[in-house]
């Protein structure tokens, strides 16, 4: 009985491990946030697979229920829509509740969001805070004030069509000459990666502007 963390890839279906496709042929079933987008995946390296939802709506009903298909020696990988599980994405309370009941868990490297938007930033990354997603009403506020104390580099991913309105608010925390980059569809061909101030970002994502993609913001730490 195992459990697997399986890492897909966030936008180019070439990012994907040789292992993490040997790993979805051989467990038993994959529990998958959206089950068409895990087919599309699996149908485009031909593997033929069990798929089970498993989001955000319904992990706490299902959890038991996996649990136990695991404890009867069955293998299980557990996927996100695009990324690595966990990772702003469902996974942990079905890790830990593995954890707990002596399962073994096994984590596969793989793609995620954070990493070539931090490194491709050009901002210091020996040392950064990654945040999630922010806070999308409630508690915003006192996160970027928070955020803005820090040494470090912040990494936050936020939704695209709220970008323009977080940026505008961190005008009230952060000075408007720091540094910023902020990467958009990244590994997809019209991946764009901004890099300039608060304010040139501002200016490049105006309110009235459509933005589409997943998005990662990078903030260089308060001098």
């Amino acid at each position: 009985m195992k459990l697997f963390l399986v890492p897909t890839p966030i936008g180019n279906m070439e990012d994907i491990t040789l292992r993490a496709l040997r790993v979805l042929r051989e467990v038993d079933f994959v529990l998958c946030e959206d089950t068409r987008t895990t087919k599309n995946l699996l149908k485009h390296y031909e593997i033929e697979q069990r798929c089970m939802a498993y989001h955000i709506h319904n992990e706490h009903q299902q959890l038991k229920q996996i649990i136990a298909q695991i404890k009867t020696s069955q293998s299980v990988a557990l996927v996100s829509d695009a990324g690595t599980p966990g990772i702003s994405d469902p996974g942990f309370l079905l890790l830990r509740e593995c954890i707990a009941e002596g399962i073994e868990v096994e984590c596969l490297p793989g793609a995620t969001a954070l990493i070539p938007a931090v490194v491709n930033s050009g901002l210091p990354c020996d040392s950064f805070y990654f945040n999630g997603f922010l806070p999308h009403k409630k508690g915003k506020e006192s996160t970027l004030r928070r955020l803005s104390e820090m040494k470090e580099t912040v990494v936050f991913y936020e939704s695209p069509h709220r970008l323009a309105k977080t940026l505008v608010m961190m005008q009230s925390f952060f000075a408007e000459d720091t540094p910023i980059s902020i990467s958009r569809e990244l590994t997809k061909i019209h991946e764009e990666n901004f890099r300039g101030t608060l304010a040139d970002a501002i200016a490049h994502f105006p309110v009235d502007k459509e933005v589409k993609g997943e998005i990662v913001v990078v903030v260089g730490g308060r001098s």
